[in-house]
């Protein structure tokens, strides 16, 4: 069996005969951006630093002449051919580029739940071609027409081959859009959206425990991320601390106890603020979390929810010892505006 080591790091990935470079990665828990997985969008572009390779069939425009002599390579359709292969890895290379956003994208409702009495989850499939985005990300939902500007909402499952999205949107008492969507969608109402926008993703080339953190809606963004890191087996401990104010405000249970009991290193951590029960934390997640952790400075955290649950979270969990270059927030104001990455950091 052949290896990859990846560099500068020195972590090493088995490759089994036949297996290309990205399906190694993807097996051994690693996420490298890509798309057709044939060599034709460049977007698994990699450089090599030694080692030899078999190529296989790639278009010049996905990976140039100049390219290959300055020795990269496509790893969706790379094989290594040396018993040791050795990639950049956690290099500008190997780091996710986003999405261009589209507007006006046409999707149907298929499905409505109200998850809490202040919650509905919607279900949407696209009408064309499925949108493209890192789990994290977020789009904007509207119909000005019918006095529902246009807002922002956390896509709230990883990426699927049908392109389905999931949106958990709370009602607010004076909110034109979460009224729309609570009172007047229904199952089979056509919406447009638009996206994807957001760089609250994490970082392919991440290799510490997790943790997140999130209240309200804000879990939406989180379950988005935690699915696609336990799909491609990540093998470090996931905590997902979820701040709720009663037991009826608590949702997503059911995928929580199937995450607990298929993936070992994978912990849900549900915490009650206004009443006490039996198999619950109790208090505001500030305070639970020293109870919960001793040392915060390895992990990469993840927090979402309102800007006052956000900023309270950022102070308890660096006063653990968590690094800021290892912290990742997104906290939502009602009429905030989607943003877009700087074209250097998308997909062309």
């Amino acid at each position: 069996m052949q290896k990859i080591l990846l560099h500068p790091s020195g972590k090493e990935v088995e490759c089994k005969p036949g297996d290309t470079v990205l399906a190694a990665l993807e097996n051994s828990g690693y996420a490298l951006p890509n798309n057709c997985r044939a060599g034709a969008c460049g977007e698994c572009k990699v450089k090599v630093v030694s080692g030899q390779f078999d190529q296989g069939m790639v278009l010049d425009m996905a990976l140039s002449q100049e390219d290959r002599r300055e020795g990269y390579g496509l790893m969706c359709m790379a094989k290594p051919i040396s018993e040791e292969l050795v990639i950049e890895w956690g290099t500008d290379d190997a780091k996710p580029k986003l999405f261009p956003p589209r507007e006006n994208q046409r999707y149907m409702v298929t499905e409505i739940t109200q998850c809490t009495p202040r919650i509905k989850q919607l279900r949407l499939r696209p009408l064309a071609a499925p949108m493209r985005f890192w789990p994290g990300q977020y789009v904007t939902l509207g119909d000005p027409r019918a006095g529902a500007p246009e807002r922002c909402y956390s896509i709230a499952n990883a990426p699927r081959p049908d392109g389905e999205l999931v949106l958990q949107i709370t009602r607010v008492e004076d909110g034109k859009t979460s009224n729309w969507v609570h009172k007047q969608l229904e199952i089979g109402s056509m919406v447009k959206l638009n996206g994807p926008y957001g760089t609250f993703i994490g970082d392919p080339a991440m290799e510490t425990p997790v943790l997140c953190l999130a209240a309200g809606s804000g879990l939406a963004p989180i379950l988005s991320l935690a699915e696609a890191a336990l799909k491609r087996s990540y093998r470090k401990p996931v905590t997902l601390m979820f701040s709720a104010r009663t037991e009826e405000d608590l949702y997503e249970l059911g995928s929580m106890k199937y995450w607990e009991a298929k993936h070992r290193n994978f912990n849900y951590k549900p915490t009650l603020t206004d009443e006490e029960k039996e198999g619950y934390l109790h208090g505001i997640l500030p305070d639970v979390l020293p109870q919960q952790f001793k040392d915060l400075s390895e992990h990469s955290i993840f927090i979402s929810g309102s800007p006052g649950f956000v900023d309270a979270c950022i102070e308890a969990v660096k006063k653990l010892g968590a690094k800021d270059e290892m912290l990742h927030t997104e906290g939502y104001f009602d009429q905030a505006q989607p943003q877009t990455a700087p074209a250097s950091h998308l997909v062309s």
